[in-house]
């Protein structure tokens, strides 16, 4: 260990350091996660085992394995189009949910071992990913505002604003505020600092029935009995044979392949860990290791491990190594054995969280081409129809079909694996269209 931190000038103190700054700023997807995947009726207690061992694992197992202070867990929006795109909408069982989340891990791990990301993203215009993650940023975003109750639902005009004299959309608005600010002053912490903030005034005001649990901290509980057993394993791989799965896991999938291409390739440009034919192995390592961490996430009952973003707190602490991930890692186990204090967080001093996160992902519609006709109008279906029809997948496709259609009307050179990707595309369309 020595040895590799004098050859990437870097010192255990420096490792150590870097590894508890971005603990701190990603310690909020254990109430989170929890919170939001329990609306696909999953026990909450069970939720925050999961996600607390999940993702020390992952991270453990991508600083060993690649050496690089990537840190992963739960994906956000992965974990919205979970419990609310597929569970709720949907009406399909949790348990079959996590069989999409398993197989579609399982494709991305096997193409880890080829060079299919790499053509993928020299093959599809950046404009459109970049429009993809704009329009999954407003489809998070539409989910946190509708739990907020600051959006509802309206018989005559769809949607209207919420109850503002109600003290659960009170205390929404309130983190909502806090997190804006912290965004404007730049706070690394932001997301944490704002759910605290928020659930102590919670707590101390007994606002909503909510208040500070007598014990803080316990063992963690592995039981059936709300515990961690009652969502490990429980996959339901027959769920597979469905054909109205497919678009589920393919929205998994495709989610997953440019949310940890995006994330990895962008950590680590920040500080040049990817540079050179040494930068390029330890991209790799570190992709399969995001693929890895996601195939067995499903086996704990949890949506998506992908890489995050705050890892880049880390870097920017002076991070080089794995030793930073691993340093994650350990501070996920030590949380197991705070149970009764995520459990007691109030939702709505949560899902503001969501807001944010969606908005931090719409800012990339600034990066787009407009100019384009082809670009412009395929980016606009792709963002606006995620939210509106509440799924990805829909938005998905209504923007690849709509460029390739706008290739051929102004003349524009396709690529096979464009016209492949709208092939997909149309098969989800006739999906729906024969109700599988």
């Amino acid at each position: 260990m020595l040895d590799i931190l004098k050859e990437n000038k870097s010192s255990m103190k420096t490792e150590v350091i870097a590894g508890l700054i971005t603990f701190i700023t990603m310690i909020y997807i254990i109430p989170v996660n929890a919170h939001i995947m329990s609306a696909a009726q999953m026990p909450m207690e069970a939720l925050i085992c999961a996600t607390s061992l999940v993702s020390a694992i992952a991270c453990i197992f991508c600083g060993l394995f690649s050496n690089t202070p990537i840190a992963l867990s739960v994906g956000m929006g992965m974990n919205a189009y979970f419990a609310f795109g597929v569970c709720v909408a949907q009406n399909i069982p949790w348990q079959s949910a996590l069989a999409a989340v398993f197989f579609s891990g399982l494709i991305f791990l096997i193409l880890s071992f080829t060079n299919f990301r790499t053509h993928i993203i020299k093959n599809i215009p950046k404009d459109l990913i970049l429009a993809i993650c704009a329009g999954i940023g407003l489809f998070i975003a539409f989910i946190g505002l509708s739990q907020m109750k600051l959006i509802v639902k309206n018989e005559n005009t769809i949607l209207s604003l919420g109850n503002l004299s109600d003290s659960y959309v009170l205390i929404g608005l309130f983190t909502l505020l806090l997190l804006v600010f912290f965004y404007a002053i730049k706070l690394r912490t932001s997301f944490i600092l704002a759910v605290l903030i928020s659930s102590i005034i919670t707590w101390s005001f007994n606002i909503n029935n909510y208040s500070l649990p007598q014990n803080i901290i316990s063992l963690p509980n592995f039981s059936e009995n709300g515990g961690l057993k009652e969502i490990f394993f429980k996959i339901d791989f027959f769920a597979i044979l469905e054909l109205s799965m497919i678009p589920i896991i393919l929205t998994f999938f495709v989610t997953q392949l440019f949310d940890s291409i995006g994330t990895i390739s962008g950590v680590g440009a920040r500080s040049g860990l990817f540079e050179g034919k040494k930068g390029e192995k330890k991209l790799e390592k570190a992709l399969i290791a995001d693929a890895a961490s996601s195939t067995f996430s499903s086996f704990f009952g949890t949506s998506t491990v992908t890489a995050f973003v705050e890892s880049s707190a880390g870097v920017e602490s002076g991070a080089k190594t794995g030793l930073s991930s691993i340093v994650v890692g350990i501070c996920f186990l030590l949380s197991l054995f705070f149970l009764p204090l995520f459990e007691a967080i109030p939702k709505n001093a949560v899902y503001p969280v969501l807001v944010m996160v969606g908005f931090l992902m719409f800012c990339e519609v600034k990066n787009i081409n407009f100019k384009n006709p082809a670009i412009a109008i395929s980016s606009f279906f792709i963002i606006i129809m995620m939210p509106l029809t509440y799924s990805i997948t829909t938005g998905f496709a209504f923007g690849f079909l709509t460029y390739v259609l706008m290739c051929f009307f102004t003349k524009q050179r396709l690529n096979l694996t464009l016209l492949l990707i709208a092939l997909i595309a149309l098969v989800v369309f006739v999906l729906q269209i024969l109700k599988f």
